[in-house]
C-alpha cells in the first residue's frame, strides 16, 4: 500500500550520504501523501549502507505509527507537525551538515551576501532561538516544531519564499513540494552557509547584497516573470 512512498522516501535519504550531508546514522528525510494523510520516514538510528526501502516508516500527522516494524527517526514528531501545518510541503530534510550546523551552534542567521543565495531566497537564513528548559524537558520535539514556526513569525517570513531554518545548538530543517526538493534545499543550505564563513574569514566587514541585485536574482527564479530554466 505504500510502497511507491517508502520508496521516495528511500531515495530521498539515500542522497544525503552522496551529498556529504551526513555522517553515520545523522540526518533523516520524510516524505508525505497528502491524499492518504501519512508520511514515511526514516528509522531511528539505522546506518545508511543497510537502509532499505521497506524499512521505511510510516506515520500519520500525529507521529503514530501507520505502518513498519522499526521505530522512526527521533526527530518524527517535528516532522509531523510542520505537515499538519503547513499543508502544501512535500517532503522534510533534517541534517548535521558542518557549516549549517556552525551557524546554528553559533546561534546566527547566515547573512545574504551574494546572488548564489539570493537565487534560492530574497532574505537571512533564520536561526530560532534555543528552546526554553520548558520546551525541552516536555515534548521537545514537538516544541522544535513550535520554535520554527516562533520565528517564522517573529520575522514576517513565509515559508514558501524560505524554504529552511537554523535552531540554536540543533541544525537546519529544510523543505519544499517533494522529498527531493527539501533535500536539495539542504544541499543550497549548507553550500550557502560555507560560503558566508568564508566571505566572513576574508573580510569580517562585507556588507550584505545590494537590494536591487538581491531582487533581481529572486525575482528571476521565483518571480511572477521568471525567465530562468526552461520553463514548462
Amino acid at each position: 500500500m505504500y510502497k511507491t512512498l517508502q520508496e521516495e522516501c528511500y531515495e530521498a535519504n539515500m542522497q544525503l550520504p552522496k551529498l556529504g550531508l551526513v555522517l553515520f546514522t545523522f540526518g533523516n528525510v520524510s516524505a508525505v501523501d497528502r491524499d492518504r494523510a501519512v508520511f514515511a520516514i526514516k528509522p531511528s538510528g539505522v546506518p545508511y549502507e543497510a537502509l532499505r526501502p521497506e524499512d521505511i516508516v510510516i506515520c500519520d500527522y500525529d507521529a503514530r505509527v501507520v505502518a513498519g516494524t522499526m521505530r522512526p527517526s527521533s526527530d518524527t514528531k517535528t516532522h509531523a507537525l510542520l505537515y499538519k501545518t503547513w499543508d502544501d510541503i512535500g517532503g522534510i530534510t533534517h541534517t548535521h551538515s558542518t557549516y549549517a550546523v556552525a551557524w546554528a551552534q553559533a546561534g546566527m542567521d547566515i547573512p545574504i551576501f551574494g546572488t548564489t543565495h539570493a537565487d534560492h531566497t530574497h532574505q537571512d537564513i533564520p536561526c530560532a532561538p534555543v528552546l526554553t528548559d520548558a520546551m525541552i524537558q516536555g515534548d521537545y520535539e514537538y516544541e522544535t516544531g513550535n520554535q520554527i514556526f516562533g520565528i517564522f513569525e517573529q520575522k514576517g517570513l513565509s515559508h514558501h519564499e524560505m524554504e529552511m531554518v537554523l535552531l540554536q545548538n540543533h541544525g537546519p530543517f529544510t523543505w519544499g513540494k517533494t522529498a527531493e526538493k527539501s533535500v536539495y534545499n539542504a544541499a543550497v543550505l549548507e553550500e550557502v552557509a560555507r560560503m558566508a564563513y568564508l566571505t566572513l574569514q576574508i573580510n569580517p566587514e562585507t556588507p550584505r547584497i545590494k537590494d536591487t541585485l538581491r531582487m533581481k536574482h529572486y525575482e528571476r527564479k521565483h518571480g511572477k516573470n521568471a525567465y530562468y530554466g526552461q520553463g514548462c
